[in-house]
């Protein structure tokens, strides 16, 4: 990388700190083409903004590297956590899910599996794990 380049993804990094969420909110649709999630922390929308603005001028990672973390990485319901939230967008609606002690936590229900929620909010039979991106 040269130092051009550098200088200024360090520079868009240090904006990036001094937007307030409106911004951010403005920033992630500029970066993903879909509304931000309703709900997330300041600090994640700065993050994930943040890793994107450098994946784009870098390049990302590697092809190997994206194939080696989907090999080392554990998926499906049994890796979650009570508590971690899901998030999908689709149609250019964002659905977040929230993963309970006991199934999961979708639009005001409880739901047995991510698959029953991937189906309502599709209309159509889905894998959930695939739908929610945690399964290739």
């Amino acid at each position: 990388m040269n130092k051009s380049v550098a200088t200024a993804i360090d520079q868009s990094l240090a904006d990036l700190v001094a937007l307030d969420r409106d911004a951010l909110v403005i920033r992630w649709r500029q970066e993903f083409g879909h509304p931000a999630p309703a709900r997330c922390r300041i600090e994640i929308l700065r993050q994930i903004i943040g890793w994107q603005m450098q994946a784009t001028a870098l390049g990302g990672l590697s092809a190997s590297d994206r194939r080696r973390l989907r090999q080392i990485t554990p998926t499906g319901p049994q890796m979650l956590l009570s508590g971690s939230r899901l998030i999908r967008v689709w149609q250019g609606e964002t659905h977040q899910v929230t993963v309970l002690e006991e199934g999961f936590a979708y639009a005001g229900r409880n739901w047995r599996s991510l698959s029953a929620i991937a189906r309502a909010i599709t209309g159509t039979a889905w894998s959930g794990p695939v739908f929610f991106g945690l399964k290739a």
